[in-house]
């Protein structure tokens, strides 16, 4: 089968670029002075034995992170970065994950070496099997498995320009074998550019075993790291030989069960191995890249970019002996170049300048003149070895310690993760709400899928459980109508009024000119403009002494700005509380406090403004627990009626207000109440929203004197807005006061089963 050329044929080039990955990343757990972890895995990650991206290896401490499967090695290391976050955040926060693939300094006895505390049992037995058969000490090296598949529209493509194969499946087999066959073939290339394994700890060899003059260039891939013993031999020549050896082998009892086959190359289709002639083979597992302790999460994307690559060159060149004989020079080849000395030039030159210049040769073919730069700085690593993985750590161990370098390194990325505790890696650019929420859906476990990231939509899943999520808190639970009534502010307060609530009296104006007219109704009150349907406070304006025209005019074009209907309201004296009301509780109340500065008597209020939002809690469209003060017309109209401008410099110590509305999402600060007000305004709150018929809801109270106890009825509080989207980072980490966990309520509302 002429791969070459079906490749080049223009109905398959669009397509030769389109895969899906997938990766599954070991890491022991140790102490900061590089230890194993005795604590068990973490509780908080939930039940490990359906966890569907964090699970345990063969010890108790080596943790596994599996991605899910992405279309492109961007968006699988996204997921990595988020899981990575989540593994760390969840450990003992004395722990870090060891990014070195050989395992540090090992216990003296076997028995200190834990094996991984599993549900089910037949797990531990096999577990205690692999420790009899290979010894503990070498099932705690750890690295990465890449999961590759070629995109099925290439496949497609491929099998509609050739007839030598009458089914998709049986042509799928044909190309993974032979891909499958010149990977193991020339892997030696990976060992030698991603080869990150050269010196062992204490511990790792016993006084009786043979060991290799180190340093070398990669343990682990050589005949010293994890490996099948001696006798295990399985043929690449065809699919029904591969499998046929394996259950040959499972039978005579030289494999306890197909998963003990440890090769640099397994093939992944149905649920058994037998089911793969029918299947076909879907994927191949590539498990031999060491971890990069250079990389925050193990591998960096230029390193998969070029794997990808090379990839693609292997389905494009031709092999030059027969299967079997292929296989085993590659073997060959992998063990020198793994045993060979970090800084010394690879005895294989004129090879991997072939292989360079046959990947030129494709690239040039099929148009991928972005993959140049790639190929280029590797191609540039074959003749400088120090440049390599194994060459930048040899050069750091061999003035300091390999155990030093994982030190340093394991503290510096645990560190990373604790930067921002309120984001989330990968996911940054996403609402901050929605941050939190992934990363509760991740540590508990539940399947998720962005199915449109820029509108926060996510599906999430655990068994045969579904559900849709917007923003983190718009759910099932609420029926379509919630939000709509909540979203005009008429009708809300025509809802809440008909149900006995105290809510502001106002007039609806659909047009600048009609709202005009209305100047004289309330120019000498206390009175608030606001847009009928906005949110996040945008286009509010609070006069409490009154107006001018002016002003009031100006208001009025602020709130038009945000709707095409405004409302204006009469302004209720008090204080402002939010209350955060899920499934008729209330879980949060926050007293947010305005924008605002405090002067120092030197600087204008522009520069205390700019001082002020250095805090690393500012930020902006909700990605930080606080937001940015703005100094937009809004702030200006509210520093006009204090006599101020942007170039005032206030006295000291005087509080400048840049806002009327307590809005976070305006620059306000979030203070925690929860634990401190009267249960009977908790009450009117529950009550409030169940009138609303919603599960979820923001809902705003004045309250005049939050000592005085609460009734529905009485002029005690007023309800001036409930929000259906209302936001929970700023209820997570507050101002001041206890952050509370509001995305694991949504959670635990949404999935009470796994958390029974």
């Amino acid at each position: 089968m002429k791969f070459k050329e079906l490749l080049q044929q223009k109905s398959v080039r669009p397509y030769v670029m389109a895969a899906r990955f997938g990766l599954e990343k070991e890491s022991q757990r140790t102490t900061f002075d590089g230890q194993l972890a005795t604590t068990d895995h973490p509780e908080v990650l939930g039940n490990r034995s359906y966890h569907p991206y964090i699970q345990t290896d063969f010890s108790e401490t080596q943790m596994e992170l599996i991605t899910p499967v992405a279309n492109s090695i961007n968006e699988m290391l996204r997921y990595l970065a988020a899981i990575h976050d989540v593994a760390i955040r969840s450990m003992n926060k004395h722990e870090m994950l060891w990014p070195l693939s050989m395992p540090p300094k090992l216990p003296l006895k076997d028995e200190d070496i834990k094996i991984a505390k599993l549900d089910q049992f037949e797990g531990i037995l096999y577990r205690r099997y692999l420790a009899r058969e290979y010894g503990k000490r070498k099932q705690m090296v750890s690295g990465i498995h890449f999961n590759f598949e070629y995109d099925i529209t290439l496949v497609q493509q491929l099998f509609s320009e050739q007839a030598e194969y009458e089914t998709i499946e049986e042509f799928k087999n044909i190309l993974y074998m032979k891909v499958s066959r010149n990977y193991l073939r020339y892997r030696w290339l990976i060992t030698y550019l991603f080869g990150a394994s050269p010196v062992s700890e204490s511990g790792y060899f016993t006084e009786r075993e043979e060991r290799p003059k180190e340093p070398v260039r990669s343990l682990r891939n050589s005949s010293f790291g994890y490996k099948n013993n001696e006798n295990v031999k399985v043929s690449y020549e065809s699919l029904q030989q591969y499998i046929n050896d394996i259950h040959r082998m499972v039978e005579n009892g030289i494999l306890s069960e197909e998963k003990e086959f440890y090769s640099a190359v397994r093939l992944r289709g149905g649920k058994q191995m037998a089911d793969l002639p029918k299947t076909g083979v879907r994927y191949i597992e590539l498990r031999n890249l060491d971890l990069n302790p250079f990389a925050p999460l193990g591998v960096d994307e230029e390193s998969l970019e070029f794997i990808h690559l090379f990839m693609l060159y292997l389905l494009w060149t031709d092999e030059k002996e027969a299967p079997n004989d292929w296989v085993a020079t590659g073997d060959f080849l992998n063990e020198q170049v793994a045993l060979g000395h970090p800084f010394a030039q690879v005895k294989l030159l004129a090879e991997g300048d072939r292989i360079f210049a046959e990947m030129d040769e494709m690239i040039e073919a099929l148009g991928l003149f972005r993959a140049k730069k790639s190929l280029e700085v590797h191609r540039a690593q074959l003749r400088t070895p120090d440049l390599t993985i194994a060459g930048k750590m040899w050069t750091i161990i061999e003035s300091n310690s390999n155990q030093e370098l994982g030190i340093i390194f394991g503290k510096e990325y645990q560190g990373m993760a604790f930067e921002r505790p309120y984001q989330l890696a990968g996911f940054r650019n996403m609402e901050l709400s929605t941050q939190l929420f992934l990363f509760d859906i991740i540590q508990k476990g539940v399947e998720v899928e962005l199915l449109d990231e820029a509108e926060q939509f996510l599906k999430l899943k655990h068994n045969d459980h579904v559900e849709y999520v917007k923003n983190a808190n718009m759910t099932s639970k609420d029926s379509y109508i919630v939000p709509l009534i909540m979203e005009n502010k008429t009708v809300t307060k025509k809802v809440l009024a008909q149900a006995g609530f105290n809510v502001p009296d106002g007039d609806e104006f659909d047009t600048i000119e009609r709202a005009e007219q209305a100047y004289i109704k309330y120019s000498e009150k206390a009175f608030v403009i606001k847009p009928k349907t906005t949110n996040y406070g945008l286009g509010i304006t609070i006069f409490k002494e009154g107006a001018s025209l002016a002003d009031y005019t100006e208001a009025l074009k602020l709130a038009f700005k945000e709707d095409s209907a405004v409302l204006i309201e009469e302004f209720l004296p008090g204080t402002e509380y939010r209350f955060f009301v899920l499934d008729d509780q209330v879980r949060a109340i926050m007293l947010r406090v305005p924008a605002n500065v405090v002067g120092d008597g030197i600087r204008s209020v522009e520069a205390l403004v700019a001082e002020k939002n250095l805090d690393p809690l500012r930020g902006t469209h909700h990605r930080s627990p606080l937001e940015l003060i703005q100094l937009g017309d809004v702030e200006r109209l509210m520093l006009k009626e204090q006599n101020l401008l942007t170039t005032s410099v206030p006295d000291k110590d005087q509080i400048v207000y840049l806002r009327e509305n307590s809005n976070i999402s305006t620059g306000g600060d979030s203070i925690d109440v929860t634990d401190n007000f009267d249960e009977s305004y908790k009450r009117i709150a529950i009550e409030a929203v169940q009138a609303l018929g919603a599960k979820i809801c923001g809902i705003d109270l004045i309250v005049p004197d939050k000592s005085i106890k609460g009734t529905k009825n009485s002029r005690t509080y007023g309800i001036i807005e409930a929000n259906f989207n209302p936001a929970m980072h700023m209820h997570a980490y507050p101002h001041s006061g206890h952050g509370r966990h509001l995305t694991m309520d949504v959670l635990k509302m949404l999935y009470p089963e796994i958390f029974e």
